[in-house]
């Protein structure tokens, strides 16, 4: 028996893949250590340079005390040579993610069936319903690493879904590399009948999606979110730019007019987004563009990247705006959304909401707003928001 070890970089995607290993080396008679492992396995990201370089460096340092390291996930299947020069004890699994677990539990070996139910070491848990893109814009490597899109079984979701909850998991997010792309046609599920099934879960407290392309915000999907009191009032939306040369230069299949129209559809959710700052002919004007469509489109939350050209891609040998000049656009993009998260907390003053307390003196309400409340970890929590501080709403137990 060897003792393992399992970390992750990057999304939600990539943690619901190191759980899978996780259960696939416990399934197979492994224990899981506390520290220092003798099988270490590294889930990588290579969303930008700056994730593979962390990569890297997670697994260097990772295989100055495991006897074999295993390198996994997106930067794994995109660039070997980024791992190439790190010790013989380290392993490069360029799998598919459904494959991956087998993969690394027929190399440590399999001692029989052991229960594979060893939890998910946090207090939410993520349920992948997707993996794939079949979307080519023209800056990401997702269909390059994850393959084309495809789905589980909704029998599948709905089974993991209650074990979760059975597991103690009162909250759970559907998660996918492009979730709107959700179809099981010999079931008859789309992605707004498998919302509406899973937030019937007996005993499920609280659904959310992780993120949806805007070109997938349907009105059916809005609607069987708004029905049911379970799924949560959050909606995390990709902007990327707000100027339609941009959007275009990048091969988004959405303009400014219809990326406004459609999150119109959402009115009264949290909605947060991701954008790139520096893309390839952004200039002052277009930066600007994207500033006035956040404050316009009423997001509250901006997850600012600069641009990084990723290989094999339409736009890697393409990277003019300076350094200098991303950081400062990301600073501004950022102090526009803190201006946005803050409004939005204080307009909590004097109001409950039903906090689920994730770690030490801090939760999330139901729109995905951060509290800062004393409470159990793991428990919901009724809280009345009492001062807004820097880092979400400060509250009381009501």
């Amino acid at each position: 028996m060897a003792s393992f070890g399992v970390r992750f970089l990057g999304c939600k995607v990539s943690q619901t893949d190191a759980q899978e290993i996780r259960e696939g080396l416990a399934g197979a008679g492994h224990k899981e250590a506390d520290g220092a492992a003798e099988v270490a396995v590294v889930n990588t990201c290579c969303v930008t340079n700056e994730a593979v370089r962390k990569s890297r460096q997670a697994v260097r340092r990772t295989a100055r005390s495991s006897r074999a390291v295993y390198v996994t996930g997106c930067a794994a299947r995109l660039a070997h040579d980024a791992f190439a020069g790190l010790p013989a004890n380290v392993q490069v699994v360029a799998r598919p993610s459904e494959e991956t677990p087998d993969a690394i539990v027929g190399s440590v070996g399999r001692l029989g069936c052991a229960d594979a139910r060893i939890g998910l070491g946090r207090v939410r848990a993520f349920v992948k319903v997707q993996d794939g893109c079949g979307f080519g814009c023209s800056f990401c490597v997702i269909r390059k690493v994850r393959g084309a899109s495809r789905s589980r079984p909704a029998g599948a979701v709905l089974a993991e879904l209650a074990r979760r909850v059975a597991d103690g998991h009162l909250e759970v997010v559907l998660t996918g590399i492009n979730l709107g792309c959700y179809r099981d046609r010999s079931a008859g599920y789309d992605l707004p009948r498998l919302v509406e099934e899973a937030a019937a879960t007996e005993g499920l407290r609280r659904l959310r999606l992780s993120s949806i392309e805007v070109n997938h915000l349907s009105e059916p999907l809005v609607a069987a979110m708004r029905a049911s009191p379970t799924v949560a009032k959050h909606l995390h939306v990709p902007l990327q730019s707000g100027d339609d040369g941009i959007l275009r230069a990048m091969r988004r299949r959405y303009d400014v007019a219809t990326y406004l129209r459609r999150v119109e559809r959402v009115d009264g959710f949290n909605l947060t987004t991701d954008a790139i700052v520096g893309f390839p002919g952004e200039d002052e004007r277009a930066f600007g563009r994207t500033v006035d469509v956040v404050k316009q489109a009423g997001i509250t939350k901006v997850h600012v990247f600069p641009y990084s050209p990723r290989p094999d891609t339409a736009t890697a040998s393409d990277d003019p705006v300076p350094p200098a000049e991303k950081r400062a656009r990301g600073a501004r993009l950022r102090t526009v959304s803190d201006a946005a998260s803050r409004r939005r907390w204080a307009a909590k003053l004097g109001h409950d909401d039903l906090v689920l307390v994730d770690r030490p003196g801090r939760g999330y309400g139901n729109d995905y707003t951060p509290w800062l409340v004393e409470a159990s970890v793991g428990v919901f929590v009724r809280a009345r928001a009492t001062g807004v501080g820097k880092e979400g709403v400060r509250g009381v137990a009501a």
